[in-house]
């Protein structure tokens, strides 16, 4: 079936999903209810014509940077929680498939019997056959958060954009959780970020986008078509970018 004219404002989209996006709010399981979800929109999305790549979190199941405090060390902590990812990307790529679409899961750390490794030009290839691809193990090295993996990989896959979907519905002036005052911001420079010391992305991964011109748009995951909506170019959560 041939795709149908794209109604994206993007050609090529890197979706970055947290952890904490496959649980429900407060729990730490897998929630396939909301995984499905995600699907749906990524099926539309697909349908639209639009190639996506996702970067998954595992924040859900571990995350490297609590392992210490659990007394475990952090690196194996890391390693812990990037086969943690493999789980949530698992279960994405199945959900995606039972809609017919068909998927990738790509892995930065070797674990064959159930991911292809990741390889750049297969992964561009992958997506110009209309595969989605799913992206775990992070970067396959430890201390580097899946923020920045989403940010290296955006870059590497020549995407248009990083949407980054997470728990809250933008960038906000201060901690929408603990201010209630707090206000939210719908178009931000990447400069102004960083003199404001807003909470967008890790430093690392954030100047990455910054260097390559590569616009982070943060919306919130459980919005109506939130994913869609973004993809679009419609007015929701924050969009992070270089001045024109």
């Amino acid at each position: 079936m041939a795709a149908a004219p794209s109604a994206s404002a993007y050609k090529r989209i890197l979706l970055k999903v947290s952890g904490e996006g496959f649980a429900r709010q407060g729990q730490t399981a897998l929630d396939v209810d909301r995984v499905s979800r995600l699907a749906e929109q990524l099926l539309a999305l697909h349908r639209e014509g639009v190639q996506v790549a996702c970067v998954i979190g595992g924040g859900n199941i571990l995350r490297g940077a609590h392992a210490e405090g659990l007394g475990i060390d952090r690196a194996t902590g890391d390693y812990m929680g990037m086969l943690a990812t493999v789980i949530n990307g698992l279960a994405l790529s199945d959900s995606l498939e039972r809609f017919g679409v068909q998927t990738r899961v790509m892995s930065a750390i070797d674990v064959h019997k159930v991911c292809e490794p990741f390889i750049r030009r297969r992964a561009l290839r992958h997506l110009e056959k209309g595969r989605v691809l799913v992206l775990v193990g992070g970067l396959g090295s430890p201390y580097f958060t899946t923020d920045t993996a989403a940010a290296q990989r955006g870059v590497e896959l020549d995407c248009d954009a990083i949407l980054k979907a997470t728990m809250v519905d933008g960038v906000y002036d201060k901690d929408p959780r603990q201010h209630k005052d707090a206000v939210r911001i719908p178009e931000i420079t990447f400069q102004e970020v960083l003199e404001r010391r807003l909470k967008v992305m890790d430093q690392t991964a954030f100047a990455l986008c910054q260097e390559q011109n590569l616009p982070v748009v943060v919306f919130d995951m459980d919005a109506p078509a939130g994913l869609l909506r973004a993809a679009r170019g419609e007015k929701i959560g924050t969009i992070v970018r270089n001045p024109a």
